[in-house]
């Protein structure tokens, strides 16, 4: 067993330096394909940092473990984040990442639940709140202490599920349910279609205790997970105001970061832009 446990000292620049392994995982696989859904993958690269070496507890060696904190991936086509966080975290193989999109892969550009670690598929969008309510209600039941986190877009917030399962979070007072709201400001074609603001205070009214920060601050996103740990009868949300593309000017720069496609070519002189950039070797 190499099970993970919440230590309550967090190594601040150790968590750093595996959101940097989980940025050049993500490069790396999505020049494989020559595309990917890369801006979110690194938007959310310190939260998943965060979450699989500080917060989570979980097996590698199995990822099946009853007594686990679960993780749901609402936004499937996340899955290049998913796919290095889980890599690095032992569960996956890092030699299997060189799969990413590619024909027969367990990593697809979007998740399936057959793939170890994964706990949803989150392939149509809005439905993750909803999967993690009723996973919360049902380790209730069971008297079980594992907590349930689940990680959500700002565009899935004008699917009206997203609300339902947001009312009756906080009516059965499920105190193990944290949402991670991901607010890069971008869909499909380029910015928000609809405002959602004030994020914050739409959570608060629904019941929720809610906390707003720099989701590409380490200090802030740990800080922030710690604080949702208390058991006071209410569900925690974290609202997350990433950068798309976070750590690679050139993508960070691209009007059209929400599906990044460009040539080997040019992922090379990404990939050492970053590598300059972060001042340290793979």
């Amino acid at each position: 067993m190499r099970r993970n446990a919440r230590p309550d000292s967090p190594d601040l620049p150790a968590l750093r330096r595996r959101a940097t392994r989980l940025r050049r995982h993500m490069l790396e696989m999505a020049r494989g394909q020559g595309q990917g859904y890369i801006g979110q993958g690194l938007g959310i690269a310190d939260l998943l940092a965060a979450l699989y070496f500080q917060e989570l507890r979980y097996d590698p060696d199995d990822p099946a473990w009853p007594e686990r904190d679960r993780f749901l991936l609402s936004t499937g086509h996340y899955s290049i984040a998913l796919w290095a966080a889980l890599a690095e975290a032992g569960v996956l193989p890092v030699d299997e990442l060189a799969t990413y999109g590619a024909d027969d892969s367990r990593l697809e550009m979007s998740t399936l639940d057959t793939t170890p670690g994964v706990e949803m598929i989150g392939g149509s969008l809005g439905h993750g709140l909803g999967q993690a309510v009723g996973q919360a209600l049902g380790l209730r039941l069971s008297r079980s202490e594992a907590r349930v986190f689940v990680e959500l877009s700002d565009g899935e917030m004008q699917e009206g599920s997203t609300w339902e399962a947001a009312m009756s979070a906080s009516h059965f007072r499920l105190d193990g349910l944290v949402a991670l709201i991901d607010c890069n400001g971008i869909q499909a074609d380029g910015p928000m279609v609809l405002d959602m603001e004030p994020v914050a205070a739409k959570w608060r009214a629904f019941g929720w205790e809610v906390g707003e920060i720099d989701g590409n601050d380490m200090d802030a996103v740990v800080g922030a997970l710690m604080l949702a740990r208390k058991a006071n009868g209410r569900p925690k949300a974290i609202v997350l105001r990433t950068t798309p593309g976070k750590g690679v000017a050139r993508i960070e720069a691209s009007e059209k970061a929400h599906f990044f496609r460009i040539d080997v070519a040019e992922w090379d002189g990404i990939i050492a832009a970053f590598e300059a950039s972060t001042g340290a070797a793979p």
